[in-house]
């Protein structure tokens, strides 16, 4: 059977430009059913996606509910629920020489077309939730899912075309010339989710037509324990923020900073917050997940070797599984606090105290994330006050990103621009300055 040749990039911008610029996408209910067509694409197809995700992650169902379905319907409806609001023009105070018949004000308006390029770690939530964001501000969008969880981007390939507009969505799928072709056309956004290296291309093919970019990357989010803290409710916290998903999170906690007495009594905490998660077998535990291919899964396993194993270590390549570890004795300068380690190993890097560990995380890279368990007021406002990180948690990790009225995004090296809520609309929204004088 001969099948059709795939639109090439060119004429699906083309096409969906022409659509944006009848003024189709703009009213407030367009915007609204669209997303409530996705909202439907999510809720009525739950099977679908779960598989998918088990099938390119091995996450469990109810960890594809938690934290990529259900994640996405809470966005949708809070951005439901506050897009009227958030859409009214908001008047600006106009100086007297203007005269008092003078008015101004701000109103959002869609940029066009935009491009979303998902990675692969949460490969429904990272490309849905913005893709809610670009419609909510009344643009047409080009979707591209990531070729490294190919199940999940045949089935959002297939069930985005069929629930929203076919004339102002399109689904491109494919690896590096696919991409790579697209970014040599003129979007008027690009949205980008990955890792520092792609960002720079992005941002690089981005700079020949001055597109604007938002970069969600990541980086190496540190977690400070304090001497003075619930050691047991800290590693619980710890294990099941760093574990999810494999440790293929963003904004897991990286590795944790903290002095030499509390780290030897850590390492039974953490042992014991492993246990209860995943029992004494975690290959067997259906809420563990597995690593995305055996690339990353060379890499992780090379990092193994960095400190003394607390628990953990071990790894099956065949089944892309590599237990939840935790490493003591790390040195700063070893492999595994080189680079991000976007899996299940968590290292423990000792200092001598408050003021060393503040002077180990500005040493390094902005992070997405820093996470603080103290019991101590002001050392959640020295660090608050001198670090720099896409945002501060204090006491739980990744709970931020469940906020829809908090931003989303990095600093520095971990990625500009932001998104969730409102920020989403901003985001995919110019901002524009009216002003109005009658000639009378």
């Amino acid at each position: 059977m001969n099948h059709p040749a795939p639109e090439r990039p060119a004429d699906i911008l083309a096409r969906l430009r022409a659509t944006f610029r009848t003024g189709r996408t703009k009213p407030v209910e367009w915007r609204t059913a669209q997303l409530g067509r996705l909202r439907a694409l999510l809720t009525e197809n739950g099977p679908d996606l779960e598989a998918a995700l088990h099938a390119d992650l091995g996450k469990s169902a109810a960890e594809a509910q938690r934290t990529e379905i259900g994640f996405t319907v809470r966005e949708i409806d809070h951005t439901l629920e506050h897009l009227a609001d958030w859409l009214r023009p908001e008047p600006a105070p106009v100086p007297a020489h203007l005269g008092t018949d003078a008015t101004a004000w701000t109103q959002y308006d869609p940029l066009g077309v935009v491009l979303v390029i998902a990675p692969w770690n949460y490969p429904a939530q990272l490309l849905l939730t913005p893709l809610a964001g670009a419609l909510a501000a009344g643009n047409a969008v080009v979707a591209k899912p990531s070729e490294l969880a190919p199940a999940t981007s045949a089935v959002l390939a297939r069930l985005l075309p069929a629930y929203l507009d076919p004339e102002a969505v399109a689904v491109v799928e494919g690896g590096v010339p696919e991409t790579t072709a697209l970014l040599a056309e003129r979007f008027d956004h690009i949205f980008y989710t990955g890792n520092g290296t792609v960002g720079r291309i992005v941002m690089r093919a981005a700079a020949e037509h001055l597109t604007p970019v938002t970069l969600e990357l990541g980086g190496k989010s540190p977690a400070f324990v304090d001497r003075d803290t619930d050691l047991d409710v800290v590693a619980a916290r710890l294990a099941a923020g760093k574990f999810l998903n494999a440790g293929q999170t963003c904004v897991a906690p990286d590795y944790v900073l903290t002095d030499p007495e509390t780290a030897a009594a850590l390492e039974p905490a953490l042992a014991r917050a492993v246990e209860a998660l995943y029992g004494d077998d975690p290959a067997n535990a259906p809420e563990y997940g597995r690593i995305v291919d055996e690339r990353h899964f060379d890499r992780l396993t090379a990092l193994l070797d960095s400190g003394r194993v607390v628990v953990g270590g071990t790894g099956d390549r065949a089944a892309k599984y590599i237990a939840p570890t935790v490493l003591a004795d790390v040195a700063p300068e070893s492999p595994v606090m080189s680079e991000e380690i976007f899996g299940p190993i968590l290292p423990i890097v000792t200092v001598p105290g408050l003021d060393e560990a503040i002077a180990f995380v500005d040493d390094r890279d902005k992070p997405l994330a820093l996470y603080v368990f103290t019991e101590s007021a002001e050392t959640r406002e020295r660090f608050a006050a001198e670090t720099s990180s896409g945002a501060l948690g204090s006491g739980l990790p990744l709970a931020h990103l469940t906020v829809s009225d908090l931003p989303f995004g990095g600093v520095g090296e971990s990625g500009t621009g932001s998104y969730h809520g409102r920020y989403s609309l901003e985001t995919f929204s110019h901002r524009k300055a009216v002003l109005d004088k009658p000639l009378g």
